[in-house]
């Protein structure tokens, strides 16, 4: 039975138009079962420009474009957030932190509803700081937890706080482990993935503005996040994961590890180097796609 997207509101069904504001998209204006109804898999990473790299990427893996080729953004009416489109994968910027990602989610989410799409898959390709790895490893993510270890999102809705599940489908992370295998250039594992509210101080930094703790307090709450399982830490996986588990959406994070956070805190690999520790999620993920798609 194909799996359609769950809209967990009501109140959408009333409304005569739905505005996608920060996409610059409508119902009233763009016809989506026909710009959006094919798509299968979906990829979102923080910068706009990683993600008209990814499109360009996955078109040449899937024969469907050729180098050089140019990909119009669909979101060009705003600058909130960018999304490009090939065959059936779609792919659209986030930017950076929790409050940014939940936003184009929310609007991302009515749009695969109004396109009536199904059997969707979406999958957040990004960096992050890596505890106990060598940099450059890869981390697919069992589940993220919060700054205290816990495997939740905390969110105030009219006052209230609510607590959401932030686990992340087990079997597609199983399946994207073993595309690693077949690949074979880079270390991957499962693991959890600390998502918090800040780079610096909420990531247990020395190099901040502000910093009120030293050395062997930072070291102590990195070894406990190890020792609880936590892999990497990054800024967006806990929404990503809650939001995706109430619309029934089959969803993964698959994050490269900018450096060794028990080493130190800031990234001093050249760029070069940058630049290829994060094509590795693009690697794995375009492999994984065009697996699905019977391409390999």
């Amino acid at each position: 039975r194909e799996n359609f997207i769950q809209l967990c509101n009501p109140h959408l069904e009333k409304m005569k138009e739905d505005i996608l504001y920060h996409f610059a998209l409508g119902t009233g204006t763009h016809d989506f079962p026909t710009l959006f109804g094919d798509v299968k898999f979906v990829c979102v990473g923080g910068s706009p420009s990683r993600m008209k790299a990814f499109i360009a990427y996955i078109a040449e893996e899937l024969g469907l474009g050729s180098p050089g080729c140019d990909y119009p953004n669909i979101c060009a009416g705003t600058d909130r957030y960018a999304m490009y489109k090939v065959g059936p994968v779609l792919s659209v910027s986030h930017g950076m932190g929790i409050p940014s990602i939940s936003i184009m989610l929310h609007e991302l989410i009515k749009l695969l509803y109004h396109a009536k799409c199904s059997d969707i898959t979406i999958i957040r390709i990004g960096t992050s700081g890596g505890i106990g790895l060598e940099p450059g490893s890869v981390v697919i993510t069992r589940q993220s937890v919060d700054a205290t270890f816990k495997p939740q999102l905390e969110q105030v809705v009219l006052g209230k706080t609510v607590i959401r599940s932030t686990n992340l489908d087990e079997q597609l992370a199983k399946e994207l482990m073993q595309c690693s295998k077949e690949i074979g250039q880079f270390n991957t594992v499962i693991g959890n993935t600390m998502c918090t509210l800040d780079f610096y101080e909420g990531q247990g930094r020395l190099d901040g503005a502000i910093c009120l703790y030293d050395e062997r307090e930072k070291l102590q709450y990195l070894k406990d996040a190890y020792e609880s399982g936590v892999r990497n830490i990054e800024m967006e996986s806990s929404v990503f994961a809650a939001m995706c588990n109430l619309s029934g959406v089959k969803a993964a994070v698959v994050c490269v590890t900018l450096l060794n956070r028990l080493e130190g805190d800031q990234i001093s690999s050249s760029h070069d180097i940058l630049v290829e520790y994060q094509q590795r999620p693009q690697k794995l993920v375009g492999y994984f796609i065009k697996k699905s798609l019977g391409k390999v």
